[in-house]
């Protein structure tokens, strides 16, 4: 079972009793917090690991779905900013990564970012997939199981599927609708990208996108896999995300 949580939007796995860093994970479209539990077992002693868990889903499934960008990051940069200042690094995979970029964004832009120390994207680039927007339960369930998040035998049992389908629609709007602004402030925290390198939505050279988001130092990281290379790669990637960042050659 998880460790109580400081506050709705945040589900905690480990709360070392004297934590020095701390990891903050944002998941994917139509995923939750549980999906980054396995990662208490190598994030080390001393990090305290939170998931962000969005409205609708798990813990809070009774809770209405938030389906714009503008109002899930406010919420979860408002509870952010009340955990107490420690070495901070977020990392996003795939939807997450807008979110935890445009968290960090606005948590900068609110002179209330001075301890996250690194943004770790995965699995997206800086402007998203390329595509048609997905709209029926048929797109949905296409697109999810192209990527291999979701196993397709999941969505054959209409009771799964009626449980699922709603936040996944739901997140697949939200990403959709969501453009990051040509005007946006470059971040000062350094950055972190990494993604499969048979990822079908986005390729190593989109991912390097993101060191254009940041005055700080930029790292890409490629790694064997597709969309969801984390998931067998857990370990790997929880320790690259806590390592100290090293910049590309110029």
């Amino acid at each position: 079972m998880p460790l109580p949580s400081p506050s709705a939007y945040l589900t905690r796995h480990a709360r070392p009793e004297r934590p020095v860093r701390r990891l903050v994970c944002f998941p994917h479209a139509g995923g939750a917090a549980s999906f980054f539990r396995p990662w208490s077992r190598y994030t080390g002693p001393s990090v305290e690991l939170l998931a962000v868990q969005y409205p609708g889903r798990e813990n809070r499934f009774r809770e209405a779905l938030i389906s714009t960008m503008d109002p899930l990051v406010s919420a979860v940069a408002d509870e952010l900013r009340d955990l107490p200042p420690l070495p901070t690094v977020f990392f996003g995979h795939s939807m997450g990564a807008a979110v935890a970029y445009e968290t960090l964004l606005r948590l900068e832009q609110a002179g209330a970012a001075a301890h996250i120390t690194r943004l770790c994207v995965s699995g997206r680039s800086p402007d998203g997939a390329a595509g048609p927007a997905v709209r029926t339960d048929e797109e949905v369930v296409e697109a999810v199981t192209s990527l291999g998040g979701t196993h397709a035998a999941v969505f054959d049992d209409p009771d799964l599927r009626q449980l699922l389908l709603p936040a996944i629609r739901n997140d697949y709007q939200l990403i959709d609708g969501y453009r990051r602004r040509n005007d946006a402030p470059l971040l000062h925290t350094d950055v972190h990208a990494l993604t499969g390198d048979r990822d079908p939505q986005v390729t190593p050279e989109q991912a390097a996108g993101w060191g254009a988001v940041t005055s700080g130092a930029f790292t890409l990281t490629v790694l064997e896999g597709d969309h969801f290379y984390l998931v067998p790669a857990a370990e790997r990637v929880t320790r690259i995300a806590m390592e100290p960042a090293q910049p590309l050659p110029v």
